[in-house]
């Protein structure tokens, strides 16, 4: 866990729960593509930065989940590096209390103010072209979140965020966090059609070719829609219509995944 792995000329990703992208600007410079779920995962980077002689300019955060951002205001701390992200995602960035304040509909209680749902506050600015390293691209990805931005490097390596689930994941999980599904369902299409010459998910594989996988991920939607529409078939109040959905997946209820789930079920009714 937390190994560094090289994947071009300059470009590497960190093994990681939710993967780290890192690119040399120099000899000497790096920047990141996220910065993990917390502290610890910050102070396993800065030592991979140490162990390589890095310094840290920057950190471009694909979205403001706080399994990406949570490493975000150690390593500022220690190294004075700028972070930058996408649109809303630098407001939640900024006000990580957004989070679990927009999961929940209110107040977060205390069960959900945790470092899986709540980052530590950074110091985040909103992110553009202009800023962005010479060769870079930014890739909009909505749909798993308000304003996801995939990057691909000056190698041609393309780090896709939380826009893939691996089939592991999904035949675990069987619902992942979604926000919008028109666009995430628009976001999987696109992603079909781009050429890299490695593609970096957060949460699966990196691979040469994900069409196949991209489009599991579609199948899945449509399989999770039909079944709520299934469930609405007869007439049912929301908080019913939950926990038919976690007894069809056989899932846990616990506070976190009643706010997650939830969410996402929300999410699907607005788009049937």
């Amino acid at each position: 866990m937390y190994e560094l792995i090289q994947v071009a000329e300059n470009t590497y990703y960190i093994d990681c729960p939710a993967k780290i992208g890192l690119v040399r600007l120099n000899e000497r410079d790096v920047c990141l593509i996220d910065s993990g779920s917390d502290k610890e995962a910050g102070r396993k980077v800065r030592q991979i930065l140490d162990a390589n002689g890095w310094k840290l300019k920057t950190i471009y955060n694909t979205h403001s989940n706080a399994d990406h951002i949570g490493g975000n205001a150690y390593l500022q701390k220690q190294t004075g590096c700028a972070v930058y992200a996408p649109g809303i995602e630098c407001d939640f960035t900024n006000h990580p209390v957004l989070e679990p304040s927009f999961l929940y509909g209110g107040f977060p209680f205390k069960e959900l103010r945790h470092k899986f749902l709540m980052a530590k506050e950074c110091r985040a600015m909103e992110l553009n072209e202009t800023v962005m390293p010479e060769g870079f691209e930014i890739i909009p990805l909505p749909g798993h979140f308000f304003d996801m931005a995939g990057f691909r490097t000056s190698d041609d390596v393309v780090f896709l965020a939380d826009c893939l689930s691996s089939r592991e994941t999904i035949e675990k999980y069987q619902i992942g966090f979604t926000y919008d599904v028109a666009a995430y369902l628009d976001t999987l299409e696109k992603i079909k059609g781009l050429d890299a010459k490695l593609f970096v998910p957060a949460h699966a594989p990196a691979a040469k070719d994900i069409k196949e996988l991209a489009q599991y991920n579609i199948d899945q939607v449509h399989t999770i829609a039909h079944m709520i529409v299934e469930l609405c078939e007869t007439p049912l109040c929301f908080e019913d219509l939950l926990s038919k959905v976690f007894d069809h997946f056989g899932l846990q209820m616990n506070f976190e995944q009643y706010v997650l789930v939830g969410s996402t079920v929300r999410s699907y009714l607005s788009w049937l």
